[in-house]
């Protein structure tokens, strides 16, 4: 059975349980054999706790109740509780559905637990019925009342989006990846080829979890096609559970649930606050490390899961349960987001708006490397009645648009969760139970609908390395929007292999610094649109000293035959005055540079108050005159042939050359 499934039926068995009561008499049957079999019935599904032999103990009894009493209601509707049980939604529904059907007035309160049953099996005409039902009775529970009012919504809904399916042709990720276990909750690395997911496996010692245990497994793809899944790191899985990873774009830090609590019991720093925490772990060349609690400003003595690390390096969302005494309140579930500060330290985690969470329950978070589409799931928002999938624009405001549903058949009347979606805005991958799998849950991928399509995003991956020596280098890089002097990303090269992989949004002008102490910055301008293939760039960087070797200032700005240094530049000079500030021997040259149109005259006179606007710009920030020179060279000194529009915009630079150190 599909473990969200079992989860819903538990819930409706354990609120739907407590309104049977085994005092005799009490529901009409006048046949006292059929009451005693009841009772004994009833003891026997009150003490099943999930036993197949219990339940159909139960079941032999309750029958033999009915066959002594056709028109013993409570008999049925206890049939239909063991029907939930069993996982039999259809025969619960017809048991319960006789049971009124033999005495309107037996139970108010069963009218809506009928239209919630109607619900989750789609019968939503029916579910419609039962709920106006329910709702026309007076003094009846209030949490009831408005769960009532929102199916009516829900069921609305469900009829029209129906009447409009969307294209929907689940695609299985194949046996590389899928097995006769359940596989769930992926994450993928900013290019899209390396996955990180769960897998429950069999685990015959862990006797308290039923002889089972969560790890993560992690495949990658190379020319279009999975290699067979392989366990991810014996220093991040263990004898206990890991599940809900997210990676970053660059596959080397992960952030993960575990849920062992305060004793600790791993043994290895993964010691708890809560009912679940958040832990991280980073990987440096192929070795991961160990992983490490979040902290108290994520995680507290509630329930913290299903993270989401967002292509920025720099925002986490996640699901905070509350837990009220022992057990978690299922009504007080949203997401959260927190920011990493300068410092390294996160932020106190922020509730996302009513616009996002309800008074329901929301799970399954995932930012878009856009950065400005949210997905997530929820069964609060009008759907089509379990956990639906839903998404977000951010808004101009900088608050998040309402939420639309992802639309029939995508989600349906059960449950559907943990929606991940490729940089790329084409796919989104799901786990499902659904027939044709290799057991339990698979991982499956599909065509996003057009509509939900969140802003394409590519990717720039490579190696930074000394120029000289070749050797890797452990780099910073910021990718910064020019028109705002906002940071888009914040991310770092392996201090092993000097790999890198950051994702690009492509609807904005970027600039981006590779930085690393006691080297000058690398800076490179990328105007993507949305037909931009990824990037490969490998970047040397060159030690600070003396040379007659200039590097070029990628993103210093001036409107044409201008001086003034336009708003775009204040990233890469601030990047420059930082250099300076670091490194006090610093001794520098500006110079200008122009292409060879027009008046060559003019040109150096232009290119040499180009270069003085820079100097006066770090003056201004504070950098002693003393340690800046400027020169105009107007069109003396071309990078290339002044015959395309290309070639000269190439020859119309700004640029630094150390002359002392």
């Amino acid at each position: 059975m599909n473990k969200f499934l079992y989860l819903f039926l538990s819930i409706t068995f354990l609120i739907t349980s407590c309104n049977i009561s085994a005092q005799p008499g009490i529901y009409g049957s006048t046949n006292k054999k059929a009451e005693e079999l009841f009772k004994k019935g009833y003891s026997a599904y009150r003490n099943s706790y999930g036993s197949a032999e219990k339940l159909q103990e139960a079941e032999t009894y309750v029958l033999k109740a009915i066959k002594k009493d056709p028109e013993f209601s409570a008999a049925y509707l206890m049939m239909g509780e063991i029907e939930i049980a069993k996982g039999n939604l259809d025969k619960a529904i017809s048991y319960k559905e006789q049971a009124l059907s033999i005495n309107p007035e037996f139970s108010k309160n069963e009218y809506f637990y009928l239209a919630r049953l109607l619900m989750r099996a789609g019968e939503y005409e029916k579910c419609k019925r039962n709920s106006l039902k329910f709702l026309n009775y007076k003094n009846t529970n209030e949490h009831f009342q408005s769960e009532a009012r929102q199916m009516l919504i829900n069921c609305e809904f469900a009829e029209e989006a129906i009447k409009s399916p969307v294209p929907f042709d689940p695609k299985n990720l194949g046996s590389e990846i899928n097995t006769d276990r359940a596989e769930y909750f992926p994450t993928f690395t900013g290019d899209g080829d390396k996955v990180i997911f769960t897998r429950r496996i069999l685990e015959p010692t862990a006797v308290r979890r039923g002889g089972q245990q969560e790890d993560f497994y992690t495949s990658t793809r190379k020319k279009g096609i999975w290699e067979e899944a392989s366990p991810l790191s014996s220093s991040i899985n263990s004898f206990f559970n890991e599940g809900a990873p997210t990676i970053s774009a660059d596959g080397n830090f992960l952030i993960f649930t575990s849920c062992q609590g305060v004793d600790g019991e791993y043994g290895d720093n993964r010691q708890g606050m809560g009912s679940c925490d958040l832990f991280y772990a980073q990987r440096i060349g192929n070795k991961w490390g160990k992983p490490r609690n979040l902290g108290s400003k994520i995680n507290t003595r509630h329930w913290e899961s299903q993270p989401c690390f967002s292509a920025d390096g720099r925002t986490l969302y996640f699901i905070r349960a509350v837990k009220t005494g022992r057990s978690l309140d299922p009504d007080q579930q949203d997401i959260y987001v927190s920011k990493l500060e300068n410092s390294g330290y996160w932020t106190t985690p922020e509730k996302l708006s009513n616009i996002i969470n309800t008074p329901m329950r929301e799970e399954s978070v995932f930012i878009h490397p856009d950065g400005q589409t949210l997905y997530f799931g929820s069964n609060g928002h009008p759907g089509m009645g379990g956990m639906d999938l839903y998404f977000s624009r951010l808004q101009e405001n900088g608050e998040w648009g309402t939420p639309v549903n992802l639309g029939y058949p995508i989600n349906t009347s059960g449950n559907e969760n943990s929606i991940i979606v490729s940089p790329d805005g084409e796919l989104a991958y799901f786990a499902s139970d659904r027939k044709g799998g290799f057991g339990e849950l698979d991982l499956y991928s599909f065509e996003l609908p057009e509509i939900a399509k969140p802003i394409y995003a590519s990717y720039m991956k490579g190696i930074v390395y000394d120029e000289v020596t070749k050797a890797k280098l452990n780099a910073t890089f910021e990718i910064i929007d020019i028109t705002n002097n906002e940071v888009v990303l914040v991310s770092n090269s392996d201090p092993i292999t000097g790999e890198f992989l950051v994702n690009i949004p492509t609807n904005k002008n970027l600039a981006i610094n590779v930085a690393k102490k006691g080297y000058f910055f690398f800076s490179k301008n990328f105007a993507f649109d949305n037909s931009k293939e990824p990037q490969n760039i490998d970047i040397p960087l060159s030690k600070i000293e003396v040379s007659e070797k200039p590097f070029v200032l990628e993103n210093i700005f001036f409107d044409v035959a201008k001086f003034n240094l336009k708003q775009e530049s204040r990233a890469e000079l601030n990047k420059l005055f930082e250099l300076m500030e670091q490194n006090e021997a610093v001794k520098i040259e500006i110079g200008g540079h122009t292409d060879s149109d027009g008046d060559s005259k003019l040109n150096k006179e232009l290119s040499e108050k180009r270069a003085k606007s820079v100097v006066n710009y770090l003056v201004l920030k504070g950098i002693d005159i003393s340690r800046l020179t400027f020169t105009g060279y107007g069109s003396a000194n071309p990078r290339a042939k002044n015959d395309s529009p290309e070639n000269k915009a190439l020859n119309r630079r700004t640029e630094v050359k150390i002359i002392g150190a």
